[in-house]
């Protein structure tokens, strides 16, 4: 399986470190990975398949060390890795396992129910939902921002500047957005233009609904009150999409990273975590860079600014539409010692699952 990683300058090097290195390196990762704990030198000296003493496995976890892998988070304490030792880990030894048939069982049956019951949007949020459950991560989605056709749109006046507009489309989708609204606008002025609105938006998007109202507003402008004229006006701007972002972002499952925690310090890394998945805009940046890639990614730690402070990973894949494109990305966010072996094939698997539940030729999940 291809997963097109970042390259530390330092890998050819590291790939030159001797078979016993490797395999105690291997103990520590894999230690690390199970119980998020430090791992000391008579304890790999029992776990690998050769005779070493604590003392000699002790000179090689110094050049280890020396060699930026692992590092000691304590006096006297046993070792953990680094980034950098992760990243050769991901990139020289993981060993990527294969999806359990009742996993794979799993994802098929829902994804696909999601596709009859629901919306597209419905199958992003339960792949979304499923790789959280799955992963006890956060589960993650990008996807295009939609542009379904229109059923109603009302006016709601929020103060004398401010209404909201609520956008219901035919598929059931529902979006609000805030207006701004200019200086002395009676509340008439709202209801006559959502009546206007409703009279020639049905059936129709959001770029034929402009298109066509901006015409109609040439021919019975004369009839509109100035200032309803500019609130209709105003409002279509402001559906258009404007600077708005290209992208939507679901994210599932956060609080399944409250339910493995190890020390005192994970809650100040959930914390931030919880911070980082707020900062919309960035997250969906990022899986931006994965979506370019057109396959598996991984991004350990500082890999990425976003989730530099707490200390996360993200495995994530691009799905495609029936024309065979990248439109998005899903994946899951969790901590550095997520099991990768386990849910890269995950991630992959559903991805391909979402593909061909989408219409993409040649996506065969099976």
């Amino acid at each position: 399986m291809p997963l097109n990683p970042l390259i530390f300058p330092s890998s050819a090097a590291l790939a030159q470190i001797d078979e016993r290195s490797r395999e105690i390196f291997r103990q520590i990762v894999e230690s690390y990975l199970a119980t998020g704990e430090p791992v000391g030198s008579r304890n790999i000296s029992r776990l690998i398949p050769m005779t070493l003493s604590p003392a000699s496995v002790r000179n090689v976890m110094a050049d280890l060390e020396a060699a930026g892998l692992i590092y000691a988070p304590h006096t006297s304490a046993g070792r953990l890795p680094t980034e950098q030792g992760l990243r050769f880990f991901v990139d020289a030894l993981l060993e990527i396992g294969d999806v359990s048939e009742r996993d794979r069982t799993s994802i098929e049956t829902q994804v696909v129910a999601a596709a009859k019951g629901y919306t597209v949007d419905g199958v992003l949020q339960e792949a979304s939902a499923l790789l959280s459950g799955l992963s006890r991560g956060a589960g993650v989605v990008t996807a295009l921002k939609t542009d379904p056709r229109l059923k109603h749109v009302e006016f709601v006046p929020l103060d004398a500047r401010r209404a909201l507009v609520i956008l219901v489309s035919e598929d059931g989708q529902v979006e609000n957005r805030v207006l701004p609204l200019p200086t002395g606008l009676p509340a008439s002025a709202l209801v006559e233009a959502g009546n206007f609105l409703n009279a020639h938006i049905r059936g129709r998007t959001l770029a034929e609904a402009r298109a066509a109202a901006e015409t109609l507003l040439t021919e019975v402008r004369r009839e509109l009150d100035a200032l309803t004229a500019r609130v209709v006006e105003a409002g279509l701007a402001s559906w258009s999409g404007g600077d708005q972002a290209e992208r939507r972002l679901i994210v599932r499952g956060q609080a399944k990273l409250l339910e493995d925690l190890r020390a005192l310090e994970d809650l100040e890394r959930i914390r931030l975590l919880f911070d980082d998945l707020e900062t919309k805009q960035e997250v969906v940046d990022l899986l931006g860079r994965a979506e370019e890639a057109q396959s598996m990614r991984i991004f350990i730690g500082s890999e990425n600014r976003l989730f530099s402070l707490s200390g996360s990973s993200t495995i994530v894949a691009p799905y495609r539409d029936g024309q065979g494109r990248v439109v998005g990305v899903l994946g899951v966010i969790g901590p550095t010692r997520l099991n990768y072996g386990r849910i890269v094939p995950m991630v992959d698997f559903t991805a391909r699952v979402v593909s061909r539940v989408l219409g993409a030729p040649g996506a065969d999940a099976a």
